[in-house]
């Protein structure tokens, strides 16, 4: 048995995540509509009823959008920190308190088959975390929406057979666009969106010959583009001597789902 994913969405306007093995299938976010959800599910052949819950790294709404729908059709238990909780809950609508559960960052959870370990990271939320998600030696590695990756945090995703990594910007195109100079400030910082180049040079330090995929995630719309990002990312890549083919994702269309070997 072997862990398969498929990154369902991934950007600004929305992102979500899908994990699972043959007895056991994840959730990571539903930033978008319950109709898009159901959409994307429907494209990798997954029915959302047989998930066994739904994992929320933070509460912004392209993290959350479709959360409380999916959650109340499908009857599915939700997992976040105690502080993401208090700040999503006015947004998710009705739920029972058994579809509300706690999963406190930098604590492993087991669900089924799969291991999970939360990992705080640095970012404009309450309490924002990501994960690793461990199945017979293999892991898979979900690392987006932060504004720098810290040493604690690579030795955290070190090792991986697959990332699904952040490559939000190129710092140029950021810079001459046409976003406030405050918002420019938050993605820029320590708290905002890692770069083309600094996802290369984390990459760099965590990528090893187990790594067989790797997926550029959370691009933005308006400061980046795929064949840049993957270009941006593969020099520096291979100026520390790594060859690896870089995978893109996608804010509308589901990766098809893969499954390590």
């Amino acid at each position: 048995m072997t862990l398969h994913f498929s990154v369902l969405a991934s950007g600004s306007t929305g992102n979500a995540f899908y994990i699972g093995t043959e007895k056991e299938r994840l959730l990571v976010d539903a930033g978008l509509s319950g109709k898009q959800m159901d959409r994307l599910f429907q494209e990798i052949d997954v029915d959302p009823k047989t998930l066994s819950g739904i994992l929320v790294t933070h509460e912004h709404s392209d993290h959350i959008k479709g959360l409380g729908i999916l959650a109340r059709k499908y009857n599915l238990p939700i997992y976040a920190n105690e502080k993401t909780w208090d700040a999503m809950n006015h947004s998710l609508g009705k739920l029972t308190t058994d579809q509300k559960f706690h999963f406190e960052t930098n604590t492993v959870q087991t669900f089924g088959d799969i291991d999970v370990e939360s990992f705080g990271v640095s970012h404009d939320a309450a309490e924002p975390m990501f994960f690793t998600f461990h199945h017979n030696g293999q892991k898979v590695a979900l690392v987006t929406d932060l504004g720098y990756v810290s040493e604690r945090i690579q030795k955290t995703v070190m090792d991986a057979d697959a990332y699904i990594f952040e490559a939000n910007h190129d710092v140029e195109m950021l810079r001459m666009g046409r976003y406030p100079w405050s918002v420019k400030r938050r993605i820029l910082g320590d708290s905002g969106h890692v770069s083309n180049e600094d996802c290369g040079l984390a990459l760099s330090e965590c990528i090893t010959d187990k790594t067989k995929r790797v997926y550029l995630a959370h691009l933005s719309q308006d400061n980046n583009m795929k064949d840049l990002a993957r270009m941006s990312v593969n020099q520096v890549l291979t100026e520390r001597g790594i060859e690896m083919d870089l995978l893109d994702t996608d804010p509308a269309k589901p990766t098809p789902i893969y499954h390590l070997s």
